[in-house]
């Protein structure tokens, strides 16, 4: 190997090793060290104070999974995986189709749909926490107006988990109808005129076209939807806080309270290690087979 060679060789490696070095040792004193840390603590019952010492091995884990809450937070969880994949981001699709052409009042539109997105987890639950209100809210004030009782829909067992679902699909309906618009933004325009001048209409254009076009940004959607509901947590704390009678608990909530807040550090750690092996095992299952190609 020539001089030449050698030296643009160990200046491309250099390049690597200096980008490289700072980023893995970040990536493992905060990612891999705490989860190793994590599944350590999970063996022990330990309160946080000392080092852990009384031993239990897998029993952390067998209660958790015996625990009827955290049956039901993962069923939670499960259930706005789905109305997010069967109704949110289908109806983001669809109205991301209709004002994805510059069309007037496109803008005002998109405006007004990504509005909730911006706002802070905690500031929209405790907004919808108020509108929620069976005294004072808006929903209160609209039953009042009709002349019946208004129902406290976050207080009550059947309705608290509706009331949930709806705060999810309106503050997140917003961004992937963005994601679906840029990925409709960058199909060719003479693709769509060609359509036109074949004679397809907008619903055939639609189906046959760009639903086809941008099936890598849907996917994408798809995954970021997932992983999202699998980690919900700030919206909880303030709207339901899990209740009432841990009805509306997500997976991170119930480590929340019955992990951290009762100083139950090792079973905590348990939580946090199933939470943990689900999102990986989804997301390197939905790469591994639906993202493979993107």
């Amino acid at each position: 190997m020539n001089s030449a060679k050698y030296n643009a060789l160990l200046s491309k490696y250099s390049t690597l090793v200096i980008f490289i070095i700072p980023a893995l040792t970040i990536f493992t004193l905060f990612v891999v060290l705490p989860i190793i840390e994590a599944a350590y603590y999970s063996f022990y019952r330990w309160d946080g104070y000392g080092d852990p010492n009384k031993y239990v091995g897998l029993k952390n884990y067998k209660y958790l999974f015996k625990n009827k809450t955290f049956i039901l937070s993962l069923k939670n969880n499960f259930y706005i995986i789905a109305i997010s994949l069967f109704i949110q981001l289908p109806f983001a699709l669809l109205v991301a189709l209709m004002i994805s052409d510059k069309i007037k009042g496109a803008n005002f539109f998109r405006t007004v749909f990504f509005l909730p997105y911006i706002l802070a987890e905690i500031v929209t639950g405790l907004i919808w926490a108020y509108i929620y209100d069976g005294n004072y809210g808006m929903v209160a004030a609209i039953w009042n107006f009709f002349g019946a009782d208004p129902p406290h829909m976050i207080a009550e067992k059947e309705t608290a988990m509706i009331a949930l679902y709806i705060v999810i699909f309106w503050k997140y309906f917003g961004i992937h109808m963005m994601i679906y618009i840029a990925g409709l933004q960058n199909i060719s325009k003479e693709v769509l005129e060609a359509a036109r001048v074949d004679g397809a209409g907008p619903i055939t254009t639609a189906w046959r076209i760009k639903i086809p076009i941008i099936l890598p940004t849907i996917r994408l959607s798809v995954f970021l939807s997932i992983l999202g509901a699998l980690q919900l947590f700030d919206i909880i704390m303030p709207l339901t806080g899990g209740g009432p009678s841990n009805q509306t608990h997500s997976m991170v909530t119930y480590l929340y309270y019955f992990g951290v807040m009762r100083m139950k550090f090792g079973f905590g750690s348990a939580i946090g290690v199933v939470i943990f092996l689900i999102c990986f095992t989804i997301a390197i299952t939905y790469q591994r087979t639906l993202m493979r190609k993107d």
